[in-house]
This record gives structure tokens, C-alpha cells and sequence, in this order.
């Protein structure tokens, strides 16, 4: 597991019509009954050129996003990887947007319902591919917050 900043060894290769997936894991195995109604608590990773890029906390004020071996995010069951979409950055492009993300996305702010690894994903998605996330992904935060 890699926290970003971090300086990367990576090839700069192309990135001409690259897949962007989405990696949905299971946090509670309650998922396994409430994914058939559209609900669940899942975590969940922006996977492109081979790395897979989330969000986590932890108490310092420095990044929590971290990159893994793709769809194998240790503490979680993977369930499914979606396509989102593609992207044109290359490598060394999709690392440097990462970084400028990683700014607002430190350790210590990680919040359940507000700021989770499902928001990151979802704002990776975007400047990716230009599209959101899947809405069924973060809705038990969604639920959350209308409940506050």
C-alpha cells in the first residue's frame, strides 16, 4: 500500500481510451441481503493503467488516499469491478491528478457520511471519464446525511 504523495517508478505510457473501473467491496457481509434492495455499505477504488487509487483514514493531516494491487484492498471483500468509462490521460497523468486530489482528501477528515472513500471515487470518476459514480454505490451515505 502506497499513500500519496509519493514519487512514482511508473512508466509515462499513452493513455488513449484507457478502461476506468470501479471496485466495489463488501465492509459487512449484511451486504450480501441488502445489495439485492439497492442498499449496502461498500467500499470502493478507482482502478486505471493497473493501479487501483482509494481513500482511508487514518489521524494524521497528510493524504489517505492509497494505492493498491488491484481488487485486493486489504480488510474488504471484493465484490465486483464496474466499467465506468475510459479515460485519455496517461500513467504519469492519472499519478499527478492523484497527488492534486490527495490535497483535499488527508487522513484525519475521512468521515463516514460526509467525506468517504466513496466521495473520492466518485470525484476520481469524474475527472477521469467526466461521469459519476453509480448512485446505489454511496447510497446508505446518502441516507445517512438525510437523516442528520
Amino acid at each position: 500500500m502506497h499513500f500519496f504523495p509519493f514519487s512514482s517508478s511508473s512508466n509515462s505510457y499513452g493513455g488513449s481510451h484507457i478502461p476506468v473501473y470501479l471496485n466495489v467491496y463488501d465492509l459487512t457481509t449484511v451486504n450480501n441481503y441488502l445489495y439485492w434492495f439497492g442498499l449496502g455499505i461498500f467500499h470502493s477504488g478507482i482502478e486505471v493503467h493497473g493501479m487501483e487509487f482509494s481513500f482511508g483514514a487514518h489521524e494524521y493531516a497528510s493524504s489517505g488516499i492509497f494505492e493498491v494491487e488491484p481488487r485486493s484492498c486489504p480488510g474488504f471483500i471484493f465484490r465486483r469491478a464496474v466499467l465506468l468509462g475510459n479515460t485519455n490521460l496517461s500513467r504519469a497523468e492519472v499519478q499527478t491528478l492523484m497527488e492534486h486530489i490527495s490535497a483535499d482528501y488527508h487522513g484525519d477528515c475521512y468521515h463516514l457520511i460526509a467525506k468517504n472513500c466513496n466521495h473520492f471515487t466518485n470525484e476520481a470518476c469524474m475527472r477521469l471519464t467526466g461521469k459519476p459514480i453509480p448512485g446505489w454505490i454511496n447510497r446508505m451515505a446518502r441516507l445517512g446525511t438525510s437523516c442528520l
